[in-house]
């Protein structure tokens, strides 16, 4: 079974607990009682733009106040801004000219932005980590193979203090996954891209890396892992200079709610400057703490495959299968 069979077709079960109230476009639900220091959950969630086939990687660019997301079937990463709504931005978005055969998601997965302003992408049809200027849209690629071997299908992206690009590697973006003749790599791995251009291995073992994200002060690297056997959020405890000091370990397990058939599966993740965590999961987008407990979760009847903090930093953006939509936040993420 295919990651977005299981991610998009299973019928959603009951909540956990009853809802505080439907909203527009979802619904949160509180989990635990500190819930209510980061998010109203009578908060409306409000679907700003609809359509696509499915979205994914958004990220707010602060100089010009407006989010990127991408439509990675589409291979069309859009723009949004309050006046204008979404317009296309960056087409295509990954791989240019004819898709070749073996290549299921030609476009750009994960976005992010460097320190200097410039969008890095998990380029998932070149299969490679690529920087876009955003003033005159130039790619280049930093990044395609480890040892030289072609990397599988590039998912996320996260940027360390440094520089360095954490990015995960799944087979997600070949049509035939693990057993693509495309693939070249013997494993989907973890990575770490330094500014110099050497790519360094931080897990091998893990079957589904996809969603990456880093804690405030840098120290721990959360990757979430969609494997329906294993669906869970590692966390990896970071050296000084950035390198992981070892495998990590698990600290959210969502196979309770994976064996419930609630939507979707750990995808992408966003860490706040309290360190907690919003992440996809089985039913929608958890908000967690520090400590690995679930606190809320925002549901939009789909799954959630990724989420950012814009506008003000109150502003939580959440991609949503063939949406976009935002939920107000008490506390800025940034």
């Amino acid at each position: 079974m295919t990651r977005r069979a299981i991610v998009a077709g299973l019928a959603a079960a009951p909540l956990l607990s009853t809802p505080a109230r439907a909203a527009s476009g979802g619904s949160i639900t509180r989990l635990h009682p500190a819930l209510d220091a980061l998010i109203d959950p009578t908060s409306a969630v409000e679907v700003i733009a609809s359509g696509y086939r499915w979205t994914e990687g958004p990220v707010w660019v602060r100089d010009g106040a407006y989010l990127l997301f991408s439509d990675v079937p589409a291979n069309v990463v859009y723009s949004w801004t309050r006046g204008n709504g979404a317009r296309p931005f960056l087409s295509p978005s990954g791989r240019a000219g004819p898709i070749p055969p073996g290549i299921r998601e030609a476009g750009a997965n994960g976005l992010a932005l460097d320190a200097d302003g410039a969008l890095i992408v998990a380029d998932s049809g070149s299969r490679a980590i690529a920087r876009v200027a955003l003033a005159t849209k130039r790619k280049t690629i930093l990044a395609d193979r480890f040892e030289g071997k072609r990397f599988n299908s590039c998912n996320d992206v996260a940027i360390g203090p440094g520089g360095a690009i954490y990015f995960t590697d799944p087979p997600y973006g070949l049509t035939d996954g693990d057993h693509s003749s495309l693939k070249e790599l013997d494993f989907n791995g973890v990575f770490r891209l330094l500014p110099g251009g050497a790519v360094e291995l931080i897990d091998r073992s893990l079957s589904r890396p996809n969603g990456v994200a880093l804690s405030p002060t840098g120290d721990r690297l959360y990757v979430a892992c969609s494997d329906e056997k294993r669906p869970e959020i590692r966390g990896y405890d970071l050296a000084a200079d950035g390198s992981a000091t070892g495998l990590g370990r698990q600290l959210v397990d969502f196979s309770a709610e994976f064996a419930r058939k609630l939507p979707g599966l750990p995808d992408g993740l966003e860490v706040a400057r309290t360190g907690h965590l919003f992440a996809s999961g089985p039913g929608g987008l958890y908000i967690i703490a520090p400590d690995g407990t679930k606190l809320g979760m925002i549901a939009v009847g789909k799954a959630i495959a990724n989420c950012a903090f814009g506008e003000d930093g109150k502003t939580l953006f959440l991609t949503a299968s063939n949406m976009v939509a935002r939920v107000r936040l008490k506390v800025s993420g940034w």
